[in-house]
């Protein structure tokens, strides 16, 4: 993910935290609030574990979101990341993830009826 598009100041993670929606699963959660630019910011808990682990999991997520970025609509989203996320597979993180994206419907072109599930993809 480019730096372009990081959410890197406290007052920004505040500001989406206080006004944003929120959508969860068990490993993730998605907070959105709206905004004229994209910016996206990852949050990990030190419950999570250690510095490898908090780094890994931020990293992995990036991976996912890459992709996602040129079909997400403008806005602040910051992802947090739970506990139970720590031994969960790539892709099922990607599954939740885009399910996460498609319940908030933060893909452009998207309509209400788009969303195909209310819960999320089994492991």
């Amino acid at each position: 993910m480019q730096r372009v598009y990081s959410l890197k100041r406290g007052g920004q993670f505040q500001y989406v935290y206080h006004r944003g929606q929120r959508a969860s699963c068990k490993e993730l959660s998605l907070l959105y609030s709206r905004s004229g630019k994209l910016l996206v910011g990852f949050s990990v808990s030190r419950k999570v574990g250690n510095a490898v682990t908090r780094n890994l999991m931020k990293r992995r997520l990036r991976e996912i979101i890459r992709p996602c970025l040129p079909r997400m609509r403008a806005g602040l989203y910051v992802i947090i990341i739970k506990e139970p996320a720590v031994g969960v597979e790539f892709s099922v993180l990607k599954a939740r993830m885009i399910w996460l994206l498609n319940k908030q419907r933060l893909f452009l072109g998207q309509a209400s009826a788009d969303v195909r599930r209310n819960t999320p993809p089994e492991r």
